[in-house]
């Protein structure tokens, strides 16, 4: 007689939260080849990491307010530039947060274009061409409690970092005006 394996309760899977944006590319975007100069995708991905917090539940002015943060200041960045992005393009800037640090985090942007007949630097994609990657590095910051003159990282809240993760069997379900830390007990 064969014997059954007792059933493992395996806990679901988390998956990270990621914030999906449009951006159409203006004329003030571009260098005069009419292609996106460099600087202005930084601009795009920190409105990005913004959008992606507001839809954590956590709009920039009260996540101030709430935990008495000065900010969420960019540390070190890595871009990577696939493609161009041209003039008049609309482009999608997905978001999301890969790592978390006692203090600081990762953000990772993957911008996205619609294909075009020149594939000479495209790297294809069910959501378009993959244009740009960029990786920011971010700490959670306040004023220094020795030396008001000087700001210091803090650890980023549990229920901050449980915002940002959705569990993958509940995907969808939560409420992000409620940390996910009350759902996910009930």
């Amino acid at each position: 007689m064969e014997k059954s394996l007792p059933q493992q309760n395996n806990p679901p899977q988390k998956q990270n939260l990621i914030s999906r944006r449009k951006i159409q590319i203006e004329w003030g975007d571009c260098d005069p080849a009419q292609i996106v100069y460099f600087p202005r995708y930084l601009e795009y991905f920190d409105a990005c990491t913004n959008a992606l917090f507001a839809k954590a539940g956590l709009r920039k002015d009260k996540l101030l307010k709430r935990y008495g943060i000065l900010g969420i200041p960019l540390v070190d960045l890595r871009a990577s530039f696939l493609a161009p992005s041209r003039l008049a393009e609309v482009v999608t800037v997905e978001s999301e947060i890969v790592k978390w640090g006692r203090s600081s985090f990762v953000v990772r942007h993957r911008l996205f274009k619609e294909a075009s007949s020149n594939k000479t630097f495209e790297r294809r994609a069910k959501k378009g061409v993959f244009a740009v990657e960029c990786f920011e590095t971010r700490v959670w910051a306040s004023l220094s409690t020795s030396d008001p003159e000087k700001i210091e990282s803090r650890p980023v809240p549990d229920e901050v970092m449980e915002r940002f993760s959705v569990s993958g069997s509940r995907r969808g379900s939560l409420s992000l005006q409620e940390p996910a830390t009350k759902k996910a007990r009930r």
